[in-house]
């Protein structure tokens, strides 16, 4: 653990990650989960453990870049307007931009459906040192393509490996994949934000009524919106299957955004706090090296000045 967070950071943020967190011990009912949890907080509280938690994020990204062996894996799903890109950018305000990196997956591309449906996401996994984030991810392959079997039936999949068993095997080979990078150094984080369908009814009102916001707003999501009840099926399925405790699911309750930004932000500050993040050391040969560099550049500005 860090020195200079200590045990009491993992008893502070506590309250704010186990209540969310699945592990795929015990079992798992998406309807036991509240969307309008706040966690005893209110907004004003919520802003200052978020700020604080930019802070720590921003000394552990450092330290994780500087030591160049762990690498993080954040994925992100929900349904539309559940805040997932305001909250990446709300968590990561203030952390260097070269360190971390966002994809957006969105509908396959003809290339990327003549490879395996994992393939796309692969390539853009984050390199050591660096901080991936997934705005939707492979996970959509259990989803949107469960719930609309007509996308299935344009993958080009042989046909006698479309069985009624391809949800199950599509679990099994994510788990497989996600246990693969977690036993190379990748930290693996999964939130899902859990919004209400009456929310998620306001922010698209909220998307008509403001201008500034028209651009977000889709036809499509009211069809989406209709099948509900199909997608919280699938997600409750998926969590179920590919919760592990080298990929946990946190189920964050995603009314209220900033109880929202609270949640993901104490998970991802915790999990870093567990790798023993820090600089590099230098060896004592460099130090040597180093003053007589330091002593070379004062002699610079002392032959400048005369």
């Amino acid at each position: 653990m860090s020195k200079k967070y200590s045990q009491s950071l993992a008893d502070e943020l506590k309250p704010f990650i186990g209540p969310f967190r699945h592990d795929g011990s015990g079992e798992f009912h998406l309807k036991s989960h509240r969307t309008n949890e706040k966690g005893g907080l209110d907004k004003e509280k919520a802003t200052r453990i978020v700020e604080v938690n930019r802070k720590r994020l921003n000394d552990f990204q450092e330290k994780l870049y500087a030591q160049d062996r762990w690498s993080l894996l954040l994925i992100f799903q929900g349904m539309d307007a559940a805040g997932k890109d305001s909250a990446i950018k709300s968590v990561f305000e203030g952390v260097n931009p070269q360190g971390c990196e966002v994809t957006s997956f969105k509908q396959p591309s003809s290339k990327e459906l003549d490879h395996d449906f994992l393939w796309r996401s692969m390539t853009a996994l984050p390199e050591r040192g660096r901080i991936g984030i997934f705005n939707r991810s492979y996970y959509e392959e259990c989803l949107v393509v469960r719930v609309h079997p007509e996308i299935l039936a344009k993958q080009k999949i042989p046909q006698p490996l479309v069985t009624k068993d391809i949800w199950k095997e599509r679990f099994e080979d994510i788990s497989a994949m996600e246990r693969y990078l977690a036993r190379n150094g990748t930290v693996i984080l999964k939130f899902f934000l859990n919004i209400s369908k009456q929310e998620q009814r306001e922010r698209f009102l909220e998307r008509l009524e403001d201008p500034a916001k028209n651009w977000k707003f889709s036809m499509a999501d009211i069809g989406e919106r209709d099948l509900w009840a199909k997608y919280q099926a699938a997600y409750q399925d998926l969590i179920r299957h590919t919760a592990s405790q080298w990929a946990p699911w946190i189920v964050v309750p995603a009314d209220h955004k900033w109880f929202a930004r609270v949640v993901i932000g104490s998970s991802i500050v915790a999990a870093l706090d567990q790798l023993d993040l820090h600089f590099p050391k230098v060896e004592k040969a460099d130090r040597s090296e180093f003053a007589k560099v330091r002593t070379a550049l004062l002699a610079e500005e002392s032959g400048a000045k005369k």
